[in-house]
């Protein structure tokens, strides 16, 4: 049997009443942008559902595909049949026969949407279930934990039949939340609390600062390759490396040793700022867990936060080293996260710095150095780029969704 479409069922969009429309097409988008290298597949997107026409398309290479997309809640392979009850039987046996197994169970779950079937819910689930009963005599019925779970789904256009269920990444889909900043580094934090930005809808542009001869060309490459991991589960990341060497040596020349990452943390905070203005984004987040470091507790990060109004996000800020470590390996950022390369946040740090520092003293020693050229020397010469999808293969034509 020949899957002939692949069935996709949203989460949270089905709540988003008159906004559900842009939710929907953000997502199809989202999805073609996955298969793009499959010009067959045909996109259709609905009110309550999704469908992806295969035109014979491998369904098992589409789903790898689906899994990490955000703003699916769940998606089937399945099969297409008329308004016909004996269709529907064929089907349902036909679909059945390939999942067989010693001391199975099933249940039907029926949804019919179209009410001009000659069947109703309980109707399909007792005349298919029964069919279905007879075709298989070692089957039983289990309607609590059936080992297969024949669902189908009757409307207008034809009835639907699936038995294998997909839990999908759940969230929203990327781009539906607005455009923010990720201060991207090369450590383990940053690349979850982007992927967990990603996951409530946000469109991230990673912002990364290099420091040659200080950090290497490696270290460079290792956050691009963290951003090409992120842009399997959101799309193309824009990445923007911003040149630090210069502002780093004369935070380290000017600025009292014990002050010098809160100082080169309030640096970057204002560049990543400028940044964000520029494209336009709406926020900044960072990989900033509370108590993880000198530069993460509440007195840093007020002392930090004071250069800008801009809202920071931080997704992992409650949480501790090990549910982080967690995340990035699911992931896929945390082999690429722990190369040893060093990121600027790593150089020049002192040997006992303050946990509690005082704004105004931060701002006193700043007020003796013009940082400003400097940091507007930086965001011009920023070196802004494309990370592609590493799912991105071909532009292709889609059929329109409404």
């Amino acid at each position: 049997m020949e899957f002939d479409r692949i069935v996709i069922r949203y989460g949270e969009l089905s709540t988003k009443g008159r906004n559900r429309k842009q939710f929907i097409k953000t997502l199809a988008h989202n999805v073609k942008t996955a298969i793009s290298d499959m010009p067959e597949v045909k996109v259709y997107g609905e009110r309550d559902r999704m469908y992806l026409i295969l035109n014979g398309a491998d369904p098992t290479a589409i789903e790898a595909r689906l899994r990490p997309i955000f703003g699916i809640q769940s998606f089937s392979p399945a099969i297409r049949t008329e308004l016909d009850v004996e269709e529907v039987k064929k089907a349902a046996v036909v679909l059945m026969t390939e999942l067989q197994e010693p001391n199975w169970t099933f249940k039907v779950a029926a949804r019919r949407s179209y009410r001009d079937f000659p069947l109703d819910t309980n109707g399909i689930n007792q005349t298919i279930g029964g069919h279905v009963l007879n075709a298989f005599p070692d089957l039983k019925v289990d309607v609590k934990q059936p080992v297969v779970k024949l669902t189908i789904d009757v409307r207008k256009e034809g009835v639907f039949l699936s038995a294998k269920h997909i839990l999908g990444a759940g969230g929203l889909p990327v781009g539906t939340s607005g455009k923010a900043m990720l201060m991207l580094s090369g450590g383990i934090d940053s690349p979850v609390a982007g992927y967990l930005a990603m996951k409530r809808g946000v469109d991230v542009e990673a912002v990364h600062f290099h420091s040659p001869p200080y950090t290497s060309e490696k270290a460079k490459q290792k956050a691009v390759d963290l951003a090409a991991t992120l842009s399997k589960y959101g799309g193309d990341v824009r990445m923007h490396v911003v040149p630090f060497t210069e502002i780093q040596e004369t935070i380290k020349q000017q600025i009292p040793e014990s002050v010098i990452m809160t100082v080169t943390r309030r640096m970057m905070l204002r560049i990543t700022d400028q940044i964000r203005q520029k494209e336009q984004g709406l926020a900044i987040i960072n990989g900033e867990s509370l108590g993880q470091v000198a530069s993460q507790t509440l007195e840093s990060m007020t002392a930090i936060n004071a250069v800008t109004a801009t809202p920071i996000i931080r997704p992992v800020v409650t949480m501790d080293k090990n549910e982080i470590i967690q995340i990035a390996k699911q992931i896929d950022t945390y082999d690429l996260s722990v190369q040893p390369f060093e990121d600027c946040c790593t150089i020049f740090t002192p040997p006992s710095p303050k946990t509690k520092p005082k704004l105004e003293k931060i701002e006193r020693y700043e007020s003796f150095v013009d940082f400003e050229p400097l940091i507007q020397k930086a965001v011009e010469e920023t070196e802004s780029f494309v990370v592609e999808s590493s799912q991105k293969q071909a532009k292709t034509e889609f059929a329109d969704l409404f």
